[in-house]
């Protein structure tokens, strides 16, 4: 009997600490659906307040850059200068951006 079978698909969790700022993974959790798997995570990982907010993925769901690929798919476009933040300038009074 494998996992799946006695514990439910794998769930990747992601938590917002609080409104307006990213999700971050904080873990995965076992569960055979959709609710379950949110009220796992929830119970897991936020009993002590941390977040105000949950995703729940399959974690087969989720996909990836394969590592052979990686130095093609994130080549600089150096040709390209106004993709550079540094082409634009900064307004006064313009913070954290």
């Amino acid at each position: 009997m494998n996992s799946t079978e006695n514990q439910g698909q794998l769930w990747e969790v992601f938590i917002q600490s609080k409104p307006g700022l990213p999700f971050k993974h904080a873990g995965s959790v076992h569960a055979f659906d959709k609710d379950l798997a949110i009220e796992n995570a929830r119970d897991v990982y936020t009993r002590r307040n941390e977040g105000t907010s949950l995703w729940v993925v399959p974690s087969k769901e989720i996909v990836a850059v394969d590592i052979r690929e990686a130095s093609y798919f994130f080549e600089s476009a150096d040709d390209k200068i106004y993709r550079h933040p540094t082409f634009y300038e900064m307004p006064e009074g313009v913070k954290n951006m």
